[in-house]
């Protein structure tokens, strides 16, 4: 059993994610809660390197040998990345729009802001993760963003002045087109994963009534 629960006061709301080798094999990587077992990934999903998430109330970590037919060596290994549950990375496992309060709380806890549109959507390469798609972003604003995710377009002061590439769920079947979001998300091994990103029009609508109300967690200028 592999213990990923930190030296916390409180580790309850805590989210992991497991990001194997590639090259990883030789045993089969489960949950384990309360004597009971199901799969989180088998020797075939790590082989093609898939991200799978959950929280830590959900069970520990458990790693099943396989059987050997021969004496060759065989390693498991992978990464593994802790955040809260009530941060942006929550969402980037879903398809289905975020509720206006987890909306006004993306905007204030994820690793990057930005307002534009999709501008092409991409297959993702041999290393990256296989149940994903590389969509390219031509962003106007850049709001707030923890690393070089967005990068210069050459724009100028007019629209599109930036533009940057993140991963979405391939069956949220992103569309490019001239619509503007606010796309907001998470680091996740290095890359970008989108998360909550709501119309631009709604995202604004929401957070003036918040705004008027006195409710909205953060500020940003939206002006």
């Amino acid at each position: 059993m592999v213990n990923l629960r930190p030296n916390l006061p409180s580790s309850a709301d805590l989210r992991v994610c497991v990001k194997p080798r590639r090259d990883s094999r030789g045993a089969t990587v489960l949950l384990e809660r309360a004597g009971a077992l199901r799969v989180l990934l088998s020797e075939e999903e790590q082989a093609a390197g898939r991200v799978r998430c959950f929280s830590l109330q959900e069970g520990a970590l458990f790693l099943e040998a396989s059987v050997q037919r021969d004496i060759s060596r065989r390693i498991t290994a992978f990464q593994y990345q802790l955040s809260y549950a009530h941060t942006a990375d929550q969402h980037t496992d879903s398809c289905r729009p975020c509720a206006d309060e987890e909306l006004l709380l993306s905007v204030c806890t994820s690793d990057f802001v930005a307002r534009g549109r999709i501008s092409r959507v991409e297959d993702n390469d041999e290393d990256e993760d296989e149940d994903g798609v590389s969509v390219v972003l031509s962003v106007s604003r850049v709001y707030r963003q923890k690393s070089r995710i967005f990068v210069s377009a050459g724009g100028g002061r007019g629209r599109d002045r930036w533009t940057g590439r993140v991963q979405i769920l391939q069956r949220c079947d992103p569309q490019a087109g001239p619509t503007e979001f606010l796309f907001t998300g998470a680091l996740r091994f290095g890359d970008a994963w989108l998360g909550c990103a709501p119309l631009y029009t709604d995202f604004l609508r929401v957070y003036q009534a918040a705004r008027d109300a006195g409710t909205n967690p953060c500020t940003i200028n939206t002006d």
